[in-house]
């Protein structure tokens, strides 16, 4: 199979140097042979240098600090390709499916974003999110060759590059966590379709290196800033009222609150209700959101942690 010019991949990485190279000896493996720009967000365990050292044709950005998921915007702009697709340091993408999210993209210019299907390993089990993406309640377009999506998961989707620089990126005040929903929010009002297609695979294999507290602590806070930032009154509240109802009642979710309570001031200055075509996407998410055991926050020893808003 001849490399496809068509595809970048970005992966950010934070302190996972061992993870950081496996992942990447499997992006470069790939039959799409796609160029590979990993951004390592401060790592404090050599993970720049071991990149350096073991793989010195991929595009390395070291961090200074930890950007979160605006190491994503820095990488994309570093790259000229029409597509790109996003890696975390503990997912991969299987051989050929970089082609057909490509193809899908390609064929359709008003699509903005593929999300795959996503493996959990070891096993190569279904992750539950996979039934909601499949069967998502948003209407699209007649011509849509795969379910529409309100939302997206980073770790397994392929974006148009265009599409994901007007809308200026994974917002830095977000952070990491959650920092999808926003992103897609804007993409829908440009005109953007995100789609699932299930023949697009991306497997998961999640690292024991992180901290579980914090990524839902930020989850949360992100979802409650999304509400407030594009949600209309009545539906913010009724969100705001479903989306606290499944929060632990614990120190967590306190402090979740309390962070953001704290951006109050930025997320009423930065406010712009969706126009009421998206608006009809998100409210008939809600019923499967209040539903979903694969959104819902719980506690980080548990057997799953809440991805945000889908």
């Amino acid at each position: 199979m001849s490399p496809d010019e068509r595809v970048a991949v970005v992966m950010i990485t934070y302190n996972r140097r061992d993870e950081a190279l496996l992942a990447i000896s499997r992006l470069r493996e790939l039959p799409e042979q796609p160029h590979v720009v990993v951004v390592d967000n401060g790592s404090e365990d050599g993970t720049a240098e071991a990149v350096r050292e073991r793989f010195p044709e991929v595009d390395l950005v070291a961090s200074a600090v930890n950007l979160g998921a605006v190491g994503r915007n820095v990488g994309l702009e570093r790259v000229g390709t029409p597509f790109v697709a996003f890696c975390d340091d503990d997912t991969w993408w299987e051989p050929g499916s970089l082609r057909r999210a490509a193809d899908a993209l390609a064929e359709h210019p008003r699509l903005g974003v593929v999300t795959g299907r996503i493996l959990v390993e070891p096993g190569g089990r279904e992750d539950p999110i996979n039934a909601e993406l499949l069967h998502s309640p948003v209407e699209g377009p007649p011509w849509m060759p795969g379910p529409t999506l309100g939302s997206f998961l980073a770790g397994a989707s392929m974006v148009r590059r265009s599409a994901f620089l007007a809308a200026g990126g994974f917002s830095e005040r977000l952070w990491l966590g959650g920092e999808e929903e926003l992103l897609a929010a804007d993409l829908a009002t440009a005109g953007w379709e995100l789609v699932h297609l299930p023949d697009v695979i991306v497997h998961h294999q999640a690292s024991t290196q992180r901290d579980p507290r914090l990524r839902l602590r930020h989850g949360l806070r992100n979802t409650l800033w999304f509400i407030w930032l594009r949600r209309p009154l009545g539906a913010a509240l009724r969100r705001t009222r479903d989306v606290l109802a499944t929060a632990p009642r614990d120190r967590l979710t306190a402090l979740a609150l309390w962070d953001a309570l704290r951006g109050a001031g930025w997320v009423l200055r930065q406010r712009r209700p969706l126009p009421a075509r998206i608006e009809r996407r998100f409210r008939a998410l809600e019923e499967a959101q209040r539903r979903s055991t694969a959104r819902r926050y719980g506690r980080p020893s548990g057997p799953r942690q809440r991805r945000g808003d889908r």
